[in-house]
């Protein structure tokens, strides 16, 4: 069956967010990366490093991610071509939206970050998410860089992904379900925030089939690299309130029903 693109008016995947600082200013990086355009096409780039969060922060900047090969070795990634979302784009399949508008689940925003990154990493028997790297991400998420989205069924954890903002560029790490659907419902919640707080860019790094059946794009890695520089740019609050509405810091997670998602 046709997918059919996204409407703001699904009105099935309600969005609220928790209780996230802003960035916090980063020391600059004591590294410095190579030119991602020497990497081949499988996208090795350099080996070494460390997860400190300006050295993250600054790879993501310049279109290069880590990808631990095991504990011990840290190995820097940017390949070509790109797999990308863009948020104006993403297409839902009609199954999909029939199984949203039944309206059983709830999206928040950064209301669980360490229970997403922890199931990412226990849904894979051979997962690349070491523990040194989920420290890392979650020293990220409390600097106010990195990001999840969650999705609720029945008041439990049934699915979600967490990424790194910088700019409007959303970098997607991982994601997991543990009831049918809840993946790809954080997806479509993760590209309305995405519209409504401005990130024009949902980086899912390599290409494959199943992200291809979500929704994702491939494009060059001059392609991702042009658009990257222009994404990285543009000032955006990830869980600041969208343009045109107040954050009423008193109020707690939404679970009423909204025309779109979105952080309250």
């Amino acid at each position: 069956m046709a997918p059919s693109p996204v409407r703001k008016d699904l009105d099935l995947v309600p969005v609220a967010a928790g209780v996230v600082a802003p960035a916090t200013r980063l020391p600059p990086c004591r590294l410095r990366f190579p030119d991602p355009r020497r990497a081949g096409p499988e996208g090795l780039l350099a080996v070494g490093g460390d997860l400190e969060p300006s050295t993250l922060v600054a790879a993501y900047r310049r279109g290069i991610f880590p990808w631990p090969h095991d504990e011990h070795t840290l190995l820097w990634w940017s390949p070509d071509p790109r797999a990308v979302f863009l948020p104006d784009a993403l297409h839902v399949s009609r199954r999909l939206a029939r199984t949203l508008r039944q309206g059983r689940f709830r999206a928040t925003v950064d209301a669980d970050f360490e229970a997403v990154i922890a199931a990412c990493a226990e849904a894979r028997a051979e997962t690349w998410i070491t523990p040194a790297l989920r420290a890392a991400y979650v020293r990220l998420h409390r600097l106010g860089w990195a990001h999840s989205v969650e999705v609720w069924a029945d008041g439990r954890l049934a699915g979600g992904l967490y990424g790194v903002v910088v700019g409007g560029l959303f970098a997607a790490e991982s994601m997991f379900h543990r009831v049918r659907d809840a993946s790809k419902a954080a997806l479509v919640a993760l590209a309305a925030h995405a519209r409504a707080v401005g990130v024009a860019l949902v980086d899912a790094q390599i290409p494959t089939p199943h992200l291809l059946s979500l929704g994702a794009v491939t494009i060059s890695r001059d392609e991702y690299l042009r658009r990257l520089a222009d994404a990285v740019r543009r000032p955006v609050a990830f869980t600041g309130p969208p343009p045109g509405r107040r954050r009423d810091a008193g109020r707690g997670p939404s679970t009423g029903r909204e025309d779109s998602p979105h952080v309250q």
